[in-house]
């Protein structure tokens, strides 16, 4: 572990924006951001030492949840970012601090002792996470293996496995997932290039794991998809076929504070982030089950 980063090899991602505007759209009550990264200060917090990019200093609870007040969210899930590992002491504080409005997504070690899931558990924990993409080591693989006995471990507490993954990499991952002992979860829309259209073979798998009840999408990130700038036209298509597909398996989050992305493209605003659901999701009906009753189910908030 390190409290600094390490020069080129762990540069900071560019901070939030601080000046949240209130969105044209107004988000029902108890809707739930299903994705954000609350991190720091890294001299409290420090960051695993092989990571591939540091989190901005703004990027705290506080400043979070005045971004969740300015769009009228109530509920949140905390997800473990990369640069953490497998120590959760931050999402564990930041889920301590919320309290009974929050939830989390821990990264866990393979061979976690059953009485630290259970504090987990208690603590707010309702699924555990598995990056392929922003890692240095498996980059692209999915590791069956470990998330079968990693699921196993937590199907009884009620949990589910996430993914971050390019679902087009994997055309037959309804195949893979067959059987599979919980439910998984997919951020970013599926995290498919929109080049690749909603053809692609790996995105009509995800659909089908959708629609039989055993995978939910998140609508986050549309900027690490888009080839195009707010609001990401492009992207529209992709919405619409997963909202058509199994609404009742879609749940909306941030992905604040959207760690990486000024590297490319402007910093958005979280109000512009939440606007996008009134084209994504144009039924205030459907809108309100993917913002409220759907994360209530996946989460467990009452």
């Amino acid at each position: 572990m390190t409290t600094t980063p390490t020069g080129d090899a762990a540069p900071f991602a560019a901070p939030p924006h601080l000046d949240v505007r209130t969105p044209n759209v107004k988000l029902p009550p108890n809707s739930c951001d299903s994705h954000a990264h609350v991190c720091g200060p890294l001299d409290r917090y420090p960051c695993f030492a092989d990571r591939i990019y540091s989190p901005p200093p703004e990027a705290n609870l506080e400043n979070y949840r005045a971004m969740l007040a300015a769009l009228g969210v109530e509920r949140a899930v905390l997800v473990q970012p990369s640069f953490y590992a497998d120590d959760n002491t931050a999402l564990l504080d930041g889920l301590n601090a919320m309290g009974a409005n929050a939830r989390g997504i821990a990264v866990l070690r393979d061979d976690v002792p059953t009485a630290e899931l259970e504090r987990l558990n208690a603590a707010g924990v309702r699924g555990v996470r598995f990056n392929i993409v922003d890692v240095k080591d498996g980059k692209g693989v999915l590791p069956m293996e470990q998330l079968h006995h990693v699921a196993s471990r937590v199907a009884p507490l009620g949990w589910h496995v996430e993914l971050l993954m390019h679902v087009n990499e994997f055309p037959d991952m309804d195949t893979a997932f067959a059987g599979f002992p919980t439910d998984i979860v997919v951020g970013h829309l599926g995290y498919v290039p929109s080049r690749l259209g909603t053809g692609d073979a790996g995105f009509k798998a995800l659909m089908r794991l959708m629609r039989d009840g055993k995978a939910w999408a998140k609508l986050t990130g549309p900027y690490r998809i888009s080839a195009q700038d707010m609001p990401h036209a492009d992207i529209v298509e992709f919405a619409h076929a997963l909202v058509d597909a199994a609404p009742q398996q879609l749940v909306w989050g941030s992905d604040w504070p959207h760690v990486k992305v000024s590297w490319s493209i402007p910093m958005p605003n979280d109000g512009d982030i939440a606007d996008l659901l009134g084209t994504w999701v144009r039924d205030p009906k459907v809108r309100e089950q993917v913002l409220v009753e759907n994360p209530a189910r996946l989460y467990g908030f009452s």
